[in-house]
């Protein structure tokens, strides 16, 4: 997933083209939020336009929803949004699942859908997100790569009002954008939810992350009966068969502690439930990670308080000390109180009753965390921050987007990473804590295969629910199914039999969390799933015998790039924004990491290392493949030829590509075919 995390806040402007470039068409398969109208830039002339380039799956696509909406309300008149949904999952080409997606992020301008890519290669974008500014002439004044450019958009759209208003070319007046008609469910978009074990208003009963009403619900052991809600504003006007619980949509989002009808949240995900003992001693019960808050939030059960316990809402930076390490950062507890830190959109939680603290998936920084409910305090777990599959110990370890997260009978964590289409598991000893990954190949692959869990393969999976067999389910999210992970062990003829996965069930609405029913005995009684897209959660039976799915094993299809076999130079710009230096005063602060799939096309030139430039032999033997590639770039700010002051702000920039690849003899290549590779850390393509 290409992004870039953490640029300063307060950059000046996004860097102007330097030439005029004509904007390209707009051309896909359909528009959405516009009442049926197909729009082109030469409807739009007089307006600047922001063209986002994003996908649904992606995290740092979802930050630039969400920085995008203070700059679309500020210029309302001049400045129009659309959305370029151009898909890294089979899944995301669908057209209904785009339709939720939008419905679900409550996106408010219009959106093109882009499935075969055909828009994205017309404006060279390689990376989730690119942002594509064109002013009311219809040319290119930018072209920026990943999150964070809020501010520095905000200063060229001002100066692109001022330019073109003094020429006459600016048009002021209503934009596009055709709201949809609301629809009121009792539960809207659940993404979680855990069962409350007699700890509810009554006996059976499951707390749900009722997502797209931005609260919390407890629903009855039917699945379906709501008894309360927490939070999500003012039910008065809603409708349906509970009027006091059902919600039109939208429903209000914000950050309010307080009783049930005082508290606000933003996108809740996750939750655990605390042990009694732990409860009594913090004054409540459930711990929820409020994604969109950056944000920990604890409710009592008894009477519906809600408490923040860490996060100050704002979206975590890369401090200066993890801007200092490339390659690993030092695990252990964060400084400071946890409601003065920054967060970044934790997504799941679950309480490890061996360590005696509450695991977070932190999807924004990939990274996993901890928090001691009784001490009070967050510490890092595992994970440097990068995004991708890397194993080892927790200071080197690379995560991609975690969003669901389990305890096993052993005190392992088992982890959904999301975006690598895997599931991890980490492990604490006496040596320190390690990860290691059970199933996935990486950052582009995917797809529905079951059978020997080195060759399997899952889409998106965002949840897991370890066994007392020691098994694990997995909600296989974009491939509408439950999976199951059966750990290696002997056969009923004595033999080893490798770890397998095998398929339960098939066909659900994008399924994003699995719990097991326990009975007395600890016997599997049905499988509860939430299914985020059909607004429901659904009980299923344990199956006797499982399916056995081969879809095929897949890698995210983009436009490949016809490449001369041999030697290639692979260069990766970099410019620090106005106001920033690089951070050189401990080596050089840039580094690459290149690998392939299959990994014999690359002959020469794999691996981690400092610098932005890397000579690369690709292999004339293999037809095709993916590079990929990851970059970073540690700055502070400062001005050029002057020293870093001692306690500047330091950031992280960081961009990850998988640039699909056909390989041609020199003698046989066509003449567009690449004899070298440019790439852009920040900035114009």
């Amino acid at each position: 997933m290409g992004r870039m995390t953490e640029p300063h806040a307060s950059q000046p402007h996004a860097p102007r083209a330097a030439s005029r470039v004509r904007a390209s068409a707009l051309s896909g398969r359909g528009w959405l939020n516009t009442g049926g109208e197909q729009l082109s830039l030469e409807s739009l002339r007089g307006k600047i336009v922001v063209l986002d380039f994003w996908t649904f799956c992606c995290i740092n696509c979802l930050h630039v929803l969400d920085e995008l909406r203070p700059l679309e309300e500020e210029f309302s008149e001049v400045l129009v949004t659309v959305g370029v949904h151009s898909p890294k999952f089979e899944h995301e080409a669908d057209p209904n699942a785009l339709a939720a997606a939008v419905e679900r992020y409550e996106i408010a301008h219009p959106v093109l859908d882009d499935p075969e890519l055909a828009t994205w290669q017309a404006y060279a974008a390689r990376a989730w997100p690119t942002l594509v500014v064109v002013d009311p002439e219809g040319n290119i004044a930018a072209h920026l790569s990943g999150e964070g450019h809020v501010a520095g958009l905000r200063s060229l759209v001002q100066e692109l009002v001022a330019e073109h208003e003094a020429a006459g070319t600016l048009h002021r007046g209503s934009g596009p954008y055709v709201p949809p008609e609301p629809v009121a469910r009792d539960v809207r978009f659940p993404g979680k939810a855990i069962s409350l074990a007699g700890r509810g208003s009554r006996p059976g009963t499951f707390l749900v992350a009722d997502t797209g009403h931005h609260r919390l619900v407890e629903v009855d052991a039917d699945l379906s009966t709501v008894v309360r809600a927490i939070g999500g504003g003012d039910p008065a006007e809603a409708s349906g068969a509970q009027a006091e619980l059902a919600f039109p949509t939208p429903a209000v989002r914000g950050h309010a502690d307080g009783g049930p009808e005082q508290a606000l949240f933003s996108e809740p995900n996750g939750m655990t439930l605390l042990p009694t003992e732990i409860a009594a001693r913090v004054g409540y019960d459930v711990v929820v990670a409020d994604t969109v808050n950056h944000r920990l939030r604890g409710l009592e059960l008894a009477t519906g308080r809600v408490r923040t316990l860490a996060g100050n809402g704002v979206q975590a930076l890369i401090d200066s000390e993890r801007a200092k390490r490339p390659a690993a950062v030092e695990p252990g507890p964060l400084p400071g109180d946890p409601t003065s830190l920054a967060l970044s959109s934790p997504w799941d939680l679950v309480w490890d009753e061996t360590a005696g603290h509450v695991v977070i998936a932190m999807a924004g920084t990939h990274q996993i965390h901890a928090y001691d409910p009784v001490a009070e305090e967050l510490s890092l777990l595992a994970g440097t921050g990068l995004e991708g599959l890397t194993d080892g110990p927790a200071a080197e370890a690379w995560f991609a987007q975690t969003s669901g997260l389990s305890v096993d009978g052993d005190g392992a964590v088992w982890a959904a990473d999301s975006e690598t289409s895997a599931l991890r598991r980490i492990t604490a000893d006496d040596h320190g804590v390690r990860v290691e990954t059970a199933v996935g190949a990486g950052l582009f692959d995917f797809g529905h295969v079951d059978g020997p869990a080195e060759q399997a393969r899952l889409q998106h999976p965002l949840g897991v629910a370890a066994l007392p067999d020691g098994s694990v389910l997995i909600a296989d999210t974009y491939n509408g199914a439950v999976r199951r992970h059966v750990p290696a062990g002997v056969d009923a003829a004595g033999r080893e039999r490798p770890a397998q996965v095998q398929t339960l069930a098939q066909g659900l609405a994008e399924p994003s969390d699995v719990l097991v029913e326990i009975d007395a005995d600890g016997a599997a009684t049905s499988i509860v799933v939430v299914e985020t897209n059909a607004h429901r959660l659904t009980r299923l039976a344990v199956p006797e015998e499982y399916l056995t799915v081969d879809e095929g094993a897949r890698q995210t299809q983009r436009p490949r790039t016809p490449v001369v076999a041999g030697e290639h130079e692979l260069r990766i710009g970099f410019a620090a924004p106005a106001g920033q230096k690089l951070d050189d005063r401990w080596g050089d602060p840039t580094q690459v990491k290149v690998s392939a799939s299959p990994e014999s096309l690359l002959l020469e030139g794999a691996g981690t290392s400092t610098g932005l430039l890397r000579r690369l032999r690709l292999n004339p033997e293999v037809a095709e493949g993916v590079l990929h590639v990851t970059a970073r770039a540690a700055a502070c700010d400062g001005e050029a030829g002057q020293p870093i002051p001692d306690h500047a702000a330091c950031h992280l920039y960081q961009q990850d590509w998988g640039i699909p690849v056909t390989v041609h003899a020199e003698d046989a290549a066509p003449e567009q075919a690449a004899r070298h590779l440019d790439l852009d850390l920040r900035g114009i393509h």
